[in-house]
């Protein structure tokens, strides 16, 4: 990539799943320090001692904002957010789509992002620098049958990251958004065995322009909810 993160501390939420590991991952090759956060904790296969996992469950309110102060505190700020945290479901029209549903995809893919963004901020604003970079779907824009819970849930997150980054241009903070297809992960194969498998977006490409908007590139944007949507699109 070329890009220098050196000196810069990363949080990666949902640092565990397949494109959270891709983006560790790239962040570290980058020369950044990373904390991540997911409900796992440490794990002990991580050799990378530039990586410190810390565990919890952030659709809670209070455990999101002690795991922002428990980062903030081991490494004395925090330069980048990339929210990668999210979650799956469907297969019901909206008529039929029953609360837990409903609930589910609110929690994990808004309100957690919402919690995250809150004890974040402050904190950058103080710094008067930082780079926040989300993780929606295409879905957010390009609504599918269906999945309408999935999509309202990634569409309202679009809205939420894009009015952080006009709040907070003021002091060198920029908030976007990558929108990406389906991705191929070990999951989405063995839920859709028959697809076509490279047509699907590569985690390490989408990993690549977190840590692209995370540097310089990240100066000149804010605001931009980026399709990633590889050969399907």
């Amino acid at each position: 990539m070329g890009e220098s993160l050196g000196g810069q501390v990363a949080i990666v939420t949902g640092a565990s799943g397949a494109l959270g590991t891709s983006v560790v991952i790239s962040l570290l090759a980058a020369g950044a320090t990373v904390a991540g956060i997911d409900r796992m904790g440490a794990k002990t296969e991580d050799q990378a001692q530039t990586i410190r996992r810390f565990a919890a469950n952030l659709t809670d309110p209070d455990e999101a904002r002690r795991a922002i102060a428990n980062v903030a505190n081991k490494f004395g700020k925090i330069d980048i957010l990339v929210h990668v945290m999210g979650a799956f479901a469907g297969g019901a029209p909206v008529v039929e789509t029953d609360d837990a549903t409903w609930n589910k995809m609110i929690h994990i893919n808004l309100d957690a992002a919402f919690y995250v963004l809150r004890a974040v901020v402050p904190l950058m604003r103080a710094a008067g620098h930082g780079r926040i970079i989300a993780i929606g779907s295409r879905q957010a824009v390009q609504p599918a049958a269906n999945v309408g819970a999935y999509s309202a849930s990634k569409a309202a997150l679009v809205s939420l990251v894009q009015t952080v980054a006009l709040e907070n241009k003021d002091k060198n903070i920029r908030a976007n958004l990558i929108l990406p297809g389906t991705m191929d992960t070990a999951a989405n194969r063995a839920a859709m065995p028959k697809a076509d498998f490279e047509k699907w977006v590569k985690t390490p490409n989408v990993a690549d322009l977190v840590v692209m908007l995370a540097g310089e590139v990240g100066t000149e944007i804010t605001g931009a909810a980026i399709p990633v949507y590889g050969a399907e699109g």
